[in-house]
């Protein structure tokens, strides 16, 4: 598989695309006010302590007051273990008081009716380590395998790290040696020195730090070994990107590649394959389709047949159009960046081998994601339920806006009933 990353400036906006075999599977755009917080640290000020929902209200200096749940106040411990487990036993009272000054850091986006939402444990991403200043642990990437690899990571990383933090070691750390951990390590630990400096100075509501751009975080976050081409469109750009990738990640250099276009995005035919993104009803190659239908906490997934008659018998072709349904699904739950919960309605199997082959499949597809995503199982009446975690916003509400007229709904009055109500006024 072919997989690029395509950059394209215009004026003060970033368009930064994932291709994958020619076609569009992710794409980072500006938005419209050009506020990004995710990954914000802010000297906040506690509003008011919710001892029935368990929260308290955080003022940050933004518009609404950002939420801290119970779960983000309390100490971070390594996933699965008896700390983290017990995390539901602690009140917010005993966490957080009003008027009481916090450090924060925003790791959801403001959405819709609801404010940012807001952790007590925050973390400073580098390429090869993510630290952990109120963690007590280390942690490596899954998808670093082997197990004398991850214990060697471990190892050198344990001899930087201060007793009582933690850190994350990153996928691409399987590329490092000890020295540039090293290196990373004590330059993320003199960021939150930083940090802890600007916070004993502040008033409440401050910005302690902010996180990078859109395109230093592509960098930063990318994997050399996931990617084949980094494709920017003139010689400005390319000595813009040049430049991120020696400060930031110089093991990317040579996958940096300059194609002179005077449209880069339409050359790739992103354009289509967005307003295909936005539709709620998606055709698949052979006759299929998939209707999305997202609401704010779920997003309804429907697979059909529609035109696809198949060659063989039914049994035939309700696995195929799932298989080639399921390909499409995990390709546009990236590229819309749909999270939360997610269930899929796919056609009705009755041979259980073909139920778990599409169950792996789907798993399997899922690996390609950066966000994490997890498949629940599949229910009696065969809805595969599942969750992928939100980060930022949905490629809707960054494009799109409410339509006046229906408020949302995708639907207005009919001209019959609109003429009955106009008579009876």
């Amino acid at each position: 598989m072919t997989k690029e990353m395509l950059v394209r400036f215009d004026g003060a906006d970033t368009v930064i695309a994932y291709i994958e075999d020619g076609q569009l599977a992710e794409i980072s755009l500006p938005r419209a006010d050009n506020q990004y917080l995710l990954g914000n640290i802010y000297l906040g000020e506690v509003e008011n302590v919710l001892p029935g929902m368990q929260a308290a209200f955080v003022d940050i200096g933004l518009e609404k007051n950002s939420f801290l749940y119970v779960d983000d106040a309390v100490t971070a411990a390594p996933p699965g273990s008896a700390a983290e487990e017990g995390k539901g036993e602690r009140s917010i009272t005993e966490l957080v008081k009003p008027r009481q000054q916090v450090i924060v850091q925003v790791f959801k986006e403001p959405a819709g009716t609801k404010g940012a939402r807001v952790t007590l444990q925050p973390s400073l991403a580098g390429r090869f380590v993510v630290l952990l200043p109120c963690g007590d642990y280390i942690a490596v990437s899954r998808r670093i395998e082997d197990e004398q690899q991850r214990e060697q990571l471990k190892e050198l990383v344990r001899e930087t790290l201060p007793a009582n933090m933690g850190a994350i070691v990153r996928t691409v750390a399987a590329e490092a040696d000890g020295a540039q951990l090293a290196a990373e390590l004590k330059a993320l630990l003199k960021k939150w020195r930083r940090i802890q400096g600007s916070a004993l100075k502040a008033q409440p509501p401050s910005l302690l730090y902010q996180d990078f751009d859109q395109l230093k975080r592509a960098i930063r976050d990318g994997n050399p070994q996931d990617l084949d081409a980094i494709v920017v469109e003139d010689e400005q750009a390319y000595a813009r990107v040049a430049e991120t990738i020696a400060e930031i990640a110089p093991a990317l250099g040579d996958k940096l590649r300059l194609r002179e276009s005077r449209n880069l995005l339409a050359d790739y035919n992103i354009e289509e394959q967005l307003e295909r993104a936005l539709k709620r009803k998606v055709w698949l190659k052979h006759g299929g389709y998939i209707i999305f239908d997202q609401m704010e906490a779920l997003t309804v997934i429907d697979v059909n047949t529609g035109k696809y008659v198949g060659e063989r018998n039914l049994q035939d072709t309700v696995f195929k159009t799932n298989m080639e349904a399921m390909t499409e699904i995990a390709r546009q739950l990236r590229l819309r960046n749909i999270g939360g919960i997610i269930v899929v309605d796919f056609i009705d199997m009755e041979d259980e081998q073909d139920k778990q082959k599409l169950l792996a499949a789907f798993e399997e597809e899922l690996k390609k994601d950066r966000i994490r995503a997890a498949i629940l199982g599949m229910t009696q009446l065969g809805l595969v339920e599942m969750t992928r975690k939100k980060i930022g916003h949905d490629l809707s509400a960054i494009i799109e806006s409410e339509c006046p007229h229906c408020g949302g709904k995708g639907r207005v009055l009919s001209e019959r009933y609109s003429r009955l109500a106009q008579n009876n006024s």
